[in-house]
């Protein structure tokens, strides 16, 4: 229709069409592939915070909201509803584990991580824990995997817990859950250290 200006997205717009799709448990983002609409000034920051307008988002439930509609694409992450595709700004992962529980010992344990908004993953083969090492301070990233292609940084407090649960497994330290070794550093640089 010629004559009419294209419409600019904004968080207002995407919080009420996701609202408006929104039926039990998460969107179904993996069946949603609108056309890219722009970018969105919207970001995540590696604390886990929201900034709309560079402004952190101070209502739990639209954080939620949003978080429900990520989806990330050739390393670039996108707030999708049946109809509109905006990109975002993520300055690590899009999501912090916060908490975990552990149940059961030795390789039959079972961690179970809580994210800043609410989502909960079991660690295992489906949600693998990766430890990413900075090449010059060797500091520890630790992150699990929370829905397809979207990982949590797993926060210092919950990292320092999984290390006092951690084991000696094939020339590596690190943890089991649901069957799985997740290695977190080699044994020798351990000993070393």
């Amino acid at each position: 229709m010629s004559g009419q200006k294209p419409v600019t997205p904004s968080a207002d717009g995407i919080a009420n069409a996701v609202r408006a799709a929104k039926t039990r448990g998460l969107p179904p983002v993996h069946l949603w592939n609108p056309d890219f609409c722009g970018d969105l000034d919207m970001r995540i920051a590696r604390d886990g915070t929201w900034f709309y307008l560079g402004t952190p988002i101070g209502r739990p439930e639209l954080v939620k909201l949003f978080s429900s509609i990520l989806k990330k694409e050739d390393g670039k992450y996108f707030l999708v509803t049946p109809v509109e595709k905006v990109g975002i700004t993520v300055d690590d992962a899009p999501f912090l584990a916060v908490d975990f529980e552990a149940e059961g010992e030795g390789c039959d344990q079972v961690l179970t991580f809580t994210t800043k908004t609410g989502d909960v993953s079991v660690a295992g083969p489906d949600h693998p824990i990766r430890v990413v090492r900075d090449p010059e301070t060797g500091e520890p990233s630790p992150y699990v995997l929370v829905r397809t292609n979207l990982e949590a940084l797993i926060d210092r407090k919950s990292f320092y817990r999984l290390v006092d649960l951690g084991q000696h497994h094939d020339g590596w330290f690190g943890v089991w859950s649901s069957g799985q070794f997740f290695p977190i550093i080699p044994s020798a640089e351990l000993e070393a250290a």
